[in-house]
């Protein structure tokens, strides 16, 4: 048997949990859990994440489990996940300013690095993390780190998991901003990829539901209800959800440039592109020359993605085959290290449009 399949096994059992609880409570399937302590599947970074959380309940285990952890996680690194885990546990009081750096750095990272490192490097942070949730600001923190998570991963059931998972945390720190900011991000990151419409929506009610006062988090989620709007060809409530989202970012809008954590001038024109290219509104031509004005020349992960709404734009005035053309293309010259699960979702957007 696998060794640290059998090690899961045994701090399962130990703990009085079977193993249709432990899937129920961890959110993974009976069958892919026992294929992990049988030792027929890998046991990867979110398996071993969800029994710490699970366990750590129940059992005084974080130190086991949190070095299995590492070991999958990050084997380069486990020296410093070990300090960190200490530090955290003995109550570090400055860890709550080196953990809001971190997370400032994350929403920069978000938006140059690859979706794999960044998964790598934030599922080793979230083990030491979890053993320092203590207070407010560490369970906001946490949140926002979760939120991050879940769009590295690749699919929309997986990315949903972990955004519950943070809409959790951001209640448990009390704060309304981050409330509202994990349910509007999240809503806004499975609109614009055209996923879980029903899920996006209901994320999105929730965030505005909480407070009517202007955040970035409320813009999200305004803008969310446009996408899900404009996915099912809604095209007036796209437009109004549009205009309200619009008179939102003109009181909150972002000065910082690059960062997930804000909402700039070229990030909502981005944002407002995939709208309108969604509608067949010959206006995303504006949006889309507004979004190349002002986006940092760094970012070419996001260039990519006006590119794809431009081949979405040519399907939808009748050019199918110059449309797709324009699409793959485009996505074909950005480095696959810098693809994302949004950039394929809108390829095969644009597809299923000419079909």
């Amino acid at each position: 048997m696998n060794d640290i399949g059998e090690k899961l096994r045994a701090a399962r059992e130990s703990a009085g949990i079977s193993l249709a609880r432990m899937a129920a409570l961890s959110h993974f399937s009976k069958g892919h859990l026992s294929n992990v302590e049988a030792g027929r599947r890998t046991a990867t970074a979110d398996v071993m994440i969800a029994y710490e959380q699970v366990l750590g309940d129940h059992m005084q285990r974080r130190g086991l489990i949190a070095g299995l952890a590492a070991g999958v996680v990050a084997p380069a690194a486990v020296s410093e996940l070990i300090h960190r885990g200490f530090t955290a546990a003995l109550g570090d009081p400055a860890a709550e300013e080196q953990w809001r750096e971190r997370a400032d750095n994350l929403g920069r990272d978000y938006m140059s690095v690859g979706a794999g490192e960044l998964q790598e490097r934030l599922a080793s942070d979230l083990v030491v993390l979890q053993q320092q949730l203590g207070t407010p600001t560490m369970w906001g923190l946490a949140a926002r780190f979760l939120s991050v998570y879940g769009k590295t991963t690749g699919e929309a059931r997986e990315a949903i998991r972990w955004y519950r998972l943070a809409a959790v945390a951001a209640d448990r720190s009390g704060d309304t901003t981050v409330r509202v900011w994990v349910r509007g991000r999240a809503a806004l990151a499975l609109g614009y990829e055209g996923a879980a419409l029903t899920v996006a929506q209901d994320l999105a009610d929730q965030a505005l539901a909480l407070t009517e006062r202007p955040s970035l988090g409320r813009l999200n989620a305004l803008m969310a209800k446009a996408q899900v709007a404009g996915v099912r060809g809604e095209r007036t409530a796209a437009l109004a959800h549009l205009d309200t989202a619009r008179r939102v970012f003109d009181q909150i809008g972002s000065t910082e440039l690059i960062s997930d954590f804000a909402v700039p001038e070229w990030r909502m024109a981005t944002f407002t592109s995939m709208l309108l290219a969604r509608l067949g509104d010959p206006t995303a031509i504006d949006a889309q020359e507004w979004a190349d004005r002002t986006r940092p020349a760094s970012l070419a992960r996001f260039a990519t993605h006006i590119e794809l709404h431009r081949g979405l734009m040519l399907v939808r005035s009748g050019d199918q085959v110059e449309g797709i053309h324009h699409a793959r293309s485009a996505l074909a010259k950005l480095p696959s290290a810098k693809h994302s699960q949004s950039l394929r979702l809108m390829l095969r957007e644009v597809e299923r449009a000419a079909a």
